[in-house]
């Protein structure tokens, strides 16, 4: 779907309207574009539930069945005139009034509706001028068509290319870094997947969800790999060497089940709730569990109730005291450090976490930097370290990250540390493909990471910390004041040069001189 031409043009245009049409913030542009998206599917989905049951006899009411009425209103409204198959060919004026005042009201009020239906509660419908509704309207259907064309002519399933539909157009929301919040580079989640290789019947969480990469991270990895078991010819190798499979076409209804109540998300923005439920929802996952709930926080108790945690929460602010979850202990307001102990917290004993941190979090002197530091060396596993270049989150943010993994109520008796030099994109705004990676590197050397007493790797033959990766013993970095610094272990090489002695260099530069001179002299006499 990738290399589909037509598709990539499809979306383009559909961003292009809405820039052109008055909508220019980016965030609240893919908005009302999944607004939109969810009246299609939902509309989609009830005409395959009413064919299902005309063809097995069953009864089936459907949701555009019967009258509604408008709160506030006292008109009926035949339910029929609000699918999307119906009010896309109505005039330009009538149609935005018609979706307006009736079509999204109706969505919003839609009883025992799924996720996505609730968090609509206080959603807006925001169409500057009917052209570009209708524009909107013509441009999706000629997408999902595009879609259906090419699942029946390439082989990947409908949902599969649906699901990167959707991919492709969050990647646009590039101007959306406010607040600490941004899309974590999707070849960066499937890293992280890689390392904790969460597994198919394990709860899996996210506390600072977004647009929930992570969740869809751990589920295409959980699925690929049931794939690449059962049927290893339908996986493929995609352009960061990660193996990919299509998803869609072993999820039975067993397998749904299963996935659907494993995949947990949170949010504190409405908006990031939204997308990251039509997100797993455009992937196949029917009934998401995202909320709209802030974890730092007293609402949020779900202790000790996940294997596996995937995060790069937000690490930009500080939280009101007052509003600070009171199973959370250390001396601080910063996020970035809370969010640390709330991963412990949620995660069950034994449970895995992979957490994107600022690399300040390694080195920081404060006394809750320090007490951080020491919850995940003292009352974990901490497994790993993994500094990654400044660039990597570009274009959102330049800062210096890390990836850090630990499993909750184990021993630490080393840590392992990786120097990653290149994700395989240029570090600069434009994030250019390269050839050069160490993506699959670290998952290779992590996996096989050995270790003796001294904390030289048995794998490797390195003698010393010189090369990209090497362990050190919690010895070292207690003494060290829990300092998880890469730069603090790491053995730098210099190279002696000879230069050679100051009278050389001086007859050396005297003999220039004197070339110079005589250079300029014969020059002159020419003139």
């Amino acid at each position: 779907m990738l290399n589909n031409a037509t598709i990539k043009s499809l979306i383009d245009k559909l961003w292009n309207n809405f820039w052109s049409g008055g909508i220019s913030n980016p965030l609240t542009a893919i908005e009302q574009i999944t607004y939109l998206i969810f009246m299609k599917r939902l509309d989609e989905n009830e005409s395959k539930r009413e064919r299902d049951a005309e063809f097995t006899g069953e009864k089936y009411t459907s949701l555009f069945t019967g009258t509604y009425t408008p709160q506030g209103s006292k008109e009926k409204i035949d339910k029929g005139t609000l699918r999307w198959s119906n009010f896309k060919h109505l005039p330009a004026e009538e149609m935005l009034l018609h979706v307006q005042t009736k079509v999204f009201p109706f969505l919003k009020a839609i009883e025992g509706g799924d996720a996505f239906t609730k968090s609509m509660a206080n959603a807006v419908f925001i169409m500057p001028k009917p052209s570009l509704l209708v524009e909107a309207v013509k441009t999706i259907d000629a997408i999902f068509l595009e879609v259906e064309k090419d699942a029946n002519e390439g082989g990947q399933s409908f949902q599969d290319i649906q699901g990167d539909v959707y991919e492709m157009l969050l990647s646009e929301i590039a101007s959306a870094g406010k607040n600490g919040q941004f899309r974590t580079p999707r070849h960066i989640i499937k890293l992280m997947a890689d390392l904790v290789k969460p597994q198919i019947g394990q709860r899996i969480a996210d506390p600072a969800c977004g647009s929930a990469g992570f969740l869809l991270g751990a589920y295409q990895y959980m699925l690929t790999q049931l794939v690449l078991k059962e049927n290893p010819d339908h996986v493929w190798q995609d352009e960061d060497g990660f193996i990919r499979a299509t998803i869609s076409s072993i999820l039975n209804d067993k397998l749904k089940n299963i996935v659907d109540n494993s995949l947990y998300g949170y949010d504190i923005d409405t908006t990031m709730v939204r997308l990251g439920l039509m997100n797993l929802m455009m992937h196949g996952i029917e009934h998401p569990h995202i909320e709209y709930k802030d974890t730092l926080s007293k609402a949020y108790n779900e202790n000790a109730q996940f294997d596996i945690v995937l995060a790069n929460p937000p690490f930009t602010g500080n939280i009101d005291k007052g509003d600070i979850n009171e199973s959370l202990q250390l001396p601080t307001t910063k996020t970035e450090l809370l969010f640390i102990e709330r991963i412990y917290t949620m995660l069950k004993m034994g449970g895995t976490c992979a957490v994107v941190v600022p690399q300040g979090v390694l080195f920081g002197s404060g006394k809750a930097f320090v007490a951080a530091r020491k919850l995940m060396v003292e009352q974990s596993e901490l497994k790993a370290v993994i500094t990654l270049p400044s660039g990597v989150f570009k274009p959102y943010a330049g800062v210096a990250c890390a990836i850090l993994i630990f499993t909750k109520g184990g021993e630490t008796r080393d840590v392992w540390f990786y120097e990653m030099q290149s994700d395989g994109y240029s570090l600069d705004d434009k994030r250019t493909k390269l050839d050069k990676s160490d993506l699959q590197d670290i998952i290779k050397q992590y996996h096989s990471r050995s270790v003796t007493s001294s904390g030289v790797e048995k794998q490797s033959g390195v003698e010393g910390r010189t090369g990209k990766h090497f362990h050190v013993p919690k010895t070292e970095i207690v003494a060290n004041d829990y300092d998880l610094s890469l730069s603090k272990y790491k053995q730098e090489v210099y190279e002696e040069v000879t230069y050679e002695k100051p009278q050389v260099i001086f007859k050396k530069l005297q003999d220039l001189e004197s070339n110079i001179s005589k250079g300029l002299k014969e020059l002159n006499e020419l003139m």
